[in-house]
């Protein structure tokens, strides 16, 4: 008798070999958002130990995006070209492959974990960072308070990202809404203090999730 955990799976009409996923995980080893060999290494492995699918890092939508200087993106065609190799390793395996789109927001400009501080300035290639509110997270920078141009804008990001994912090979896409990154930020009272259409009662708070 196969384990309901190696048995097929069908969602939407996307069949899975089986029911064991990983989770995305970080590797803060890209450059300038392009991912490269250490990605396909690292993805592929996986595939070749069987698994049903495999969910690609949180990658940013934007350059402003990213959690750290060494987070990948797919915010350009170049971005989504280099995935194309681990992308095609991974189906050559029978593992299909997803994507986490993300944005940080408030808590991104950071320098990878092993380095000795961990807000990234100009210099060491850190930006300005952006959210709900001018209200920093911790002891970071304080972000730009998004206008709603700029909403609307992120949001039409997520839109072309997901697009050119789709158009680089991969299976699915996953919205990264949690852990206090930008879609989270505006999900919260304790971070969005906005008094327009984007702030407030929870409709307000979650429209930019929605609209996305």
């Amino acid at each position: 008798m196969t384990s309901q955990l190696f048995s097929p799976l069908k969602i939407r009409g996307v069949e899975f070999k089986n029911r064991v996923w990983v989770s995305p995980m970080c590797q803060y080893s890209a450059d300038d958002g392009v991912v490269g060999t250490w990605h396909i290494v690292h993805l592929g492995s996986f595939a070749t130990g069987g698994v049903g699918m495999i969910m690609v890092e949180a990658t940013a939508v934007m350059p402003n995006g990213r959690i750290s200087i060494g987070c990948s993106g797919i915010w350009s065609d170049k971005h989504a070209e280099a995935f194309k190799p681990a992308i095609d390793f991974v189906h050559s395996q029978g593992s299909l492959i997803g994507i986490q789109l993300a944005h940080a927001g408030r808590k991104g400009s950071t320098m990878k974990p092993w380095d000795d501080h961990e807000i990234a300035v100009a210099s060491e290639g850190g930006w300005e960072t952006i959210g709900p509110s001018a209200l920093a997270y911790k002891d970071f920078p304080v972000p730009h308070a998004m206008t709603v141009d700029e909403i609307q804008s992120a949001t039409q990001s997520f839109v072309e990202s997901a697009v050119r994912s789709e158009r680089a090979g991969f299976d699915l896409v996953e919205i990264h809404a949690a852990h206090g990154y930008l879609f989270h930020q505006f999900l919260s009272p304790l971070s969005n203090l906005r008094t327009d259409e984007y702030g407030g009662s929870f409709e307000n708070r979650i429209r930019f999730l929605v609209d996305t």
